[in-house]
């Protein structure tokens, strides 16, 4: 089999990155799945995801290709929409993946990663490079505080002045929502009202709905905890069928990854 063109995957655009860091994003190329987990383009797909209904082969073979790339195999969570948060230097590979959401590190070579098609990866580190974190940021985790719970927890292990990169995610112009998820929104203790009415743009065709932008609510969670270096948010899973996988576009379909590690 040829080996994979690890340049089809996204290295993240983020400019003050401390050197000691490694991050990578996959994308649905570059793999060995078949349709519908495929690259959208006729070839193998490189579904992570083992709970989609891939054949359990193909995606072993996917996350053996993604591991040649790493220095350690990834801790995998299971991930429910929730806001838990763990230290990803205490999970045993041979274990069942944890139910989480996020992940940090303070150990070099132990790499955190979060499995997406439509929901935010948020990956995080301090200015120092001594730890990282990877999030898995859908509009139920940004609501209930997942990006506010996993900061805590960095900087109650002793992280210092903390930085973002946001990754891909279902963009502000295609993830069409009801009243009830700004109404979660606005029902959090001290929100700024109308930083979050500002993330909601009404769907003039169907009163009632509105466009959500994930990528603006993750901003206003980030700030409000003090983290004002936020990078990326620049790509829609929807929109580019042909890089990314996307549940709310396909339904049946695979995960791409985002990961990052200390060197």
């Amino acid at each position: 089999m040829n080996a994979p063109n690890v340049t089809q995957w996204l290295v993240p655009d983020w400019p003050d990155l401390p050197a000691g860091v490694g991050v990578l994003c996959t994308t649905r190329r570059g793999g060995v799945s078949p349709a519908p987990y495929d690259d959208g383009q006729g070839k193998g797909g490189l579904n992570l995801g083992t709970h989609v209904g891939d054949a359990p082969k193909c995606v072993e073979r996917n996350r053996d290709i993604l591991r040649a790339e790493l220095p350690a195999e990834p801790v995998w969570l299971t991930q429910v929409h929730g806001t838990r948060v763990l230290d990803a230097g205490v999970v045993h590979h041979d274990a069942e993946p944890p139910i989480a959401d996020a992940s940090f590190t303070r150990e070099r070579g132990v790499v955190c990663a979060v499995l997406t098609a439509d929901c935010l990866p948020v990956l995080l580190c301090d200015a120092e490079g001594r730890m990282v974190a990877a999030v898995h940021a859908g509009w139920r985790g940004l609501a209930d505080g997942v990006m506010e719970q996993t900061v805590t927890a960095m900087r109650d292990a002793g992280a210092g002045e903390l930085m973002a990169w946001l990754g891909a995610a279902i963009g502000p112009n295609r993830f069409e929502v009801g009243p009830e998820v700004l109404d979660a929104f606005l029902r959090r203790p001290g929100v700024d009202e109308a930083a979050i009415r500002s993330a909601f743009a009404p769907f003039g065709l169907k009163p009632g709905k509105y466009f959500a932008d994930l990528y603006a609510l993750a901003r206003i969670a980030l700030v409000g905890v003090g983290v004002r270096r936020v990078w990326g948010g620049d790509f829609c899973t929807v929109s580019n069928s042909g890089r990314f996988y996307s549940y709310r576009r396909d339904g049946v379909t695979g995960r791409q990854a985002s990961l990052i590690w200390l060197k």
